[in-house]
């Protein structure tokens, strides 16, 4: 069901996805707190104002259960309704949950302050990274994700930790709110301020992110590519050879273990054991074809490192948009493709073709995108000679969406079918790039003779005309140009 806008939301100025559907939700608090509990009750109110359902007691139509968890506390595993919701409630399926835990001003900046500190020791001391309920070596996830994103994100993942809960609303405030931080699996850390439309910027976020669908039923088409075949193509080298380059500019972030952060014995009933540090993909011209890396929410893939088995054969996106279509190869693991396969294969059919020539001098239309590389990262800054920027529709810049969903494949189709550089092959831009705030970037590269798979890219890293930067911004921006080899990030 598509909301309708114009007369629902009176308290908003910023445009929402013009996809998002009524969900229904509940409240089953885990703890009593003065303050979470108004938060809790003011959000549950603005959902029935928009015309969602609010449930007494979750049931099997239940998209959303809040809870509640105190802040710094462990929540015992067979306590954690993200493992017992359903057997507690009799339901058919686990909804998602959100867990409120509330931080007084002084103590969210107490805990910034000291994820900062020990964040800038040389050499950083594992012991300042022990908290309660927390694995001994959390210490390892906790400081990756520090200097990947900054205390905030440390703090995060300690958060949940404790509550057991991927899905956290961070409320700092005494006896009310002055912010509220939405914090998800991939690190994102949105807020949603005090004032006026406070609740319906809540449930907006909440909406967004519950409206969108995966994509990852990918389905295996055609025949079995033989190994003789296989073993004749250069793409898997020129992979091979780019994860490495890639790696060596720290392109990939570690992999998130959840058995590294905290043990949870059902974990693998609930949620993957770990997710992935992003993807990348090429185009062969040989079987007409993407090679990309597989999915690492199956098992640890380190994208610096790989072979052949750690590659798959994506040749289209299912008639349901789905997921992907896949290929297999003779004698190879055939994992399932990245979570982004469908957002990789999308986003060329808008786009024009080219005529590549071989080595060999054979020809052949592909597409105009060569490779594409999507990473949890963000871009500082770029020369906008050499690279192209293409911002995504409005919306995504105020209601977030995250990693294989169908949303975000539809976000980046938009926005890169816009691109200047890409429906006009000769522009001598040979790169262009999208960012998803709270998320990551997605960059793509055009052909060029006489160069490897994604060696523009990595060139480009070298040279500053693509500055990648650990920072994801979460939510505005723009880049504005300082010079004219230089557009700088902007947040607003």
């Amino acid at each position: 069901m598509t909301m309708q806008t114009s007369q629902q939301l009176p308290q908003t100025t910023q445009p929402p996805h013009d996809w998002l559907r009524h969900i229904r939700v509940a409240y089953v608090p885990g703890i009593q707190a003065p303050l979470l509990n108004q938060v809790a009750h003011g959000l549950l109110e603005r959902f029935a104002e928009l015309g969602h359902g609010v449930d007494e007691e979750p049931g099997d139509a239940t998209d959303v259960i809040f809870t509640t968890a105190a802040f710094g506390e462990a929540v015992p595993w067979r306590q954690a309704l993200l493992f017992t919701a359903r057997r507690r409630f009799g339901l058919k399926k686990t909804p998602v949950i959100y867990t409120l835990v509330q931080a007084t001003p002084a103590q969210f900046e107490q805990e910034i302050a000291y994820f900062e500190r020990a964040l800038a020791k040389a050499p950083r001391d594992p012991d300042d990274f022990q908290f309660d309920g927390l694995s001994p070596s959390a210490h390892r996830v906790l400081i990756e994700q520090g200097l990947r994103g900054g205390p905030i994100l440390a703090l995060q993942r300690r958060l949940q930790a404790q509550a057991k809960s991927i899905r956290v609303l961070l409320v700092v405030g005494e006896e009310t709110p002055e912010r509220v931080y939405h914090f998800d699996l991939v690190g994102a850390y949105p807020t949603s301020e005090a004032g006026e439309g406070f609740y319906t910027d809540m449930a907006l976020r909440i909406v967004t992110t519950e409206s969108t669908e995966e994509v990852t039923d990918h389905a295996v088409v055609g025949d079995v590519i033989s190994a003789e075949t296989w073993q004749g193509l250069s793409t898997p080298e020129a992979m091979r050879r780019a994860g490495q380059q890639l790696g060596e500019r720290n392109f990939f972030t570690d992999m998130v273990r959840i058995e590294d952060l905290v043990h949870v014995p059902a974990v693998n009933d609930s949620v993957a054991s770990q997710y992935s540090e992003g993807c990348f993909a090429t185009w062969d011209p040989h079987i007409e074809a993407l090679i990309a890396t597989v999915t690492g929410s199956a098992r640890p893939v380190d994208k610096g490192n790989i072979g052949d088995d750690d590659l798959a054969v994506i040749v289209g996106v299912r008639a349901d948009g789905a997921g992907a279509q896949v290929r297999e190869v003779e004698g190879k693991r055939n994992d399932p493709p990245s979570s982004e396969a469908v957002e990789m294969m999308d986003l060329d059919m808008p786009l024009p073709q080219v005529t590549h020539k071989t080595v060999a001098g054979v020809e052949s239309q592909v597409p105009v995108v060569r490779s594409k590389l999507h990473g949890h990262r963000g871009v500082k800054a770029f020369n906008p000679e050499l690279v192209e920027y293409v911002p995504l529709d409005p919306p995504y810049y105020h209601y977030l969406v995250s990693c294989a969903t169908a949303a975000q494949a539809r976000g980046i189709k938009a926005a890169f079918s816009r691109a200047e550089c890409l429906n006009n092959p000769a522009d001598p831009r040979h790169i262009a790039f999208t960012v998803l705030p709270g998320h990551g970037v997605v960059v793509l590269e055009k052909w060029q003779k006489g160069k490897a798979a994604f060696q523009s890219l990595w060139e480009a890293m070298d040279n500053e005309d693509l500055v990648i930067d650990p920072h994801v911004p979460q939510g505005p921006m723009r880049y504005e140009p300082v010079s004219d080899q230089r557009c700088e990030l902007r947040e607003e």
